[in-house]
């Protein structure tokens, strides 16, 4: 096995995106990393937030044949962890960077065949932040959805474009929430601790909005690290 090998690199709107494949010897493991420029933007060995994401998101959320919306696709963390819910009727995962779909469609990560294999999933080019601002129903779009899940940007605050910004802003939270059924659900994953300024503003949107801090193993340091997924809901009726 090749200690490293890239599979892919495209070079996109917000710069040069690329997928790795490497060995650590240290952990005797095999990772897959995404790097956007010089910046790591997911790796393989920490996925267990990304996937309570999904898990947090749909334990608040209530019905069967429930519609879901992942924005952000990645490794395929969240969706497949979405994937393993029986009530999840369609998943629509939208991703702005076709190279990412394409790495999946391809069948270069572990977890492609989860996703392209479902008949529930389909994977989605286009930037999320714009589909919930023009806020268009019908067959062609996600909307409305029983849960939206996303995982974009590194933290409300700290985002990978600044056209992303004012979706986090109480207007943008605002079209977001009338996208979601009554009872529907919205949860959104932070690199960094609890925001209470960011809470506040999902408060006046989303009643009772819920940050749960995730903690986990970190091998590469030894110690723990944490994330946090916000969970908020619309009221039914």
């Amino acid at each position: 096995m090749p200690l490293f090998e890239e599979l892919g690199r495209e070079t996109t709107p917000m710069g040069e995106i690329s997928l790795r494949r490497r060995w650590h010897p240290g952990l005797e493991v095999e990772l897959h990393e995404v790097r956007l420029d010089e910046e790591f933007l997911m790796s393989s060995l920490f996925t267990v937030a990304e996937e309570e994401l999904a898990h947090l998101g749909l334990a608040a959320a209530e019905g069967d044949a429930l519609d879901v919306v992942v924005g952000g696709l990645g490794l395929g963390c969240t969706a497949a962890a979405a994937l393993q819910d029986a009530r999840v009727g369609s998943l629509t995962v939208v991703d702005a960077l076709g190279a990412v779909i394409d790495w999946h469609r391809d069948g270069l990560l572990p977890l492609s065949a989860a996703l392209t294999d479902d008949a529930r999933c389909r994977l989605v080019e286009g930037d999320v932040f714009a589909l919930v601002a023009d806020g268009v129903l019908g067959p062609e779009t996600p909307w409305p959805c029983d849960a939206f899940l996303l995982d974009v940007d590194h933290t409300p605050r700290n985002v990978l474009h600044p056209s992303h910004a004012p979706f986090y802003e109480a207007d943008g939270l605002a079209r977001m929430a009338g996208l979601l059924r009554p009872g529907g659900v919205f949860a959104l994953w932070s690199d960094d601790p609890p925001d209470e300024a960011f809470l506040a503003t999902l408060d006046e949107v989303l009643p009772g909005p819920e940050a749960h801090v995730v903690a986990f193993p970190n091998p590469a340091t030894g110690g723990e690290s944490a994330n946090t997924v916000y969970v908020a809901r619309r009221p039914p009726g």
